[in-house]
């Protein structure tokens, strides 16, 4: 694929190249930059799947199946790919396969790909600890999950105190993850436009839903070095409307296309069109978010030709019925 090349990278900031060298990874990445209202130095704009992770029948990762899965996204301009979100099933997961699927997926995607890996724990010093090994592994930026075990206890003192320590020790770019429908905590606008303050903290993916809180976001973060990307298909031409540059769509992994053709309608201003295939996959969005979740998009994914298969137990793959559901969901939309 894209291995064996030369053992440094060049990052581009702030207008400069800098050489920065990957530790364990032989493949030249260039960083793309593009003017923004951010000003971001990694500028994180576009769509991302949140990529599934694939097993084999045993229920051990097979990386021949994601392999077969990369290739195929690859004619789809993504901006880059997400590497255990929570469509990779990330707590299911030990550190070591957390590790090496990084490594793998930097390995066999093209150079100019971003490599975004979620690091976020329930300790601060585990967070910093997965995060700088992603890191060694060549991902560009890491999406960090609040800790939300103690949830009674994450008070915003705290997490701006956590937030803050794991970018301080981060070798990479931070990106603020808010996922209350699995965490149920909700990262406030103020706590965000806080953190947006630190140098090494560069963005949100915020899969709440709330584009009163997105847009308002948008707006006390203006001028800052800090990007807002949606967190589901279903709302992305409402976020892009107030201003988010991207979105990181569960969706994108069958639906790849129709999420980017989605985005550029949006960001070129073409509205009617952009608001006709929103309509459309708000349908297949809810297939595989709240309704099936993972199992649904692996289905999805298996109907339109890619490798989605099983799910790591306790999460099981869906009944005969239910995929009838999904596949008339998709057909009547047209995606099918």
């Amino acid at each position: 694929m894209f291995r064996n090349l030369i053992n440094v990278y060049f990052l581009k900031n702030n207008g400069k190249f800098f050489i920065r060298k990957s530790v364990g990874l032989k493949t030249l990445h260039f960083f793309t930059h593009r003017l923004s209202s951010s000003k971001s130095a990694l500028d994180i704009s576009g769509i991302y799947p949140p990529i599934i992770t694939t097993f084999d029948g045993d229920g051990k990762i097979s990386t021949p199946k994601l392999e077969k899965n990369l290739q195929k996204w690859q004619s789809i301009p993504f901006k880059g790919y997400v590497v255990l979100g929570s469509t990779g099933e990330f707590p299911f997961l030990s550190e070591k396969e957390k590790v090496n699927l990084v490594k793998f997926v930097r390995n066999a995607s093209a150079p100019e790909k971003l490599i975004i890996a979620g690091s976020g724990c329930e300790s601060t010093s585990n967070t910093i600890e997965l995060t700088n090994k992603m890191a060694d592994v060549g991902a560009d930026a890491v999406l960090v999950v609040s800790p939300f075990f103690y949830k009674g206890k994450m008070t915003e003192d705290t997490l701006y105190e956590h937030y803050t320590k794991v970018a301080d020790s981060s070798k990479i770019p931070v990106i603020l993850y808010s996922v209350p429908p699995n965490t149920n905590i909700d990262l406030s606008a103020s706590l965000i436009a806080k953190l947006a303050d630190h140098p090494n903290i560069i963005g949100l993916k915020d899969s709440g839903g709330d584009i009163t809180k997105i847009g308002l976001v948008v707006h006390k973060t203006k001028g800052k070095n800090f990007q807002v990307i949606a967190g589901s298909a279903g709302f992305l031409y409402s976020a892009v409307c107030v201003g988010c540059v991207g979105g990181v769509l569960a969706l994108a992994n069958p639906l790849g296309e129709a999420c980017c053709r989605l985005f550029r309608l949006a960001s070129e201003g073409k509205h009617e069109e952009a608001r006709s295939l929103q309509h459309r996959l708000i349908g297949p969005n809810l297939m595989v978010t709240k309704i099936f979740g993972i199992p649904g998009v692996k289905a999805a994914m298996d109907l339109l030709g890619y490798d989605g298969g099983i799910c790591r137990s306790p999460l099981k793959q869906l009944s005969t019925n239910e995929i009838e559901i999904l596949k008339s969901e998709f057909k009547s939309n047209g995606f099918l």
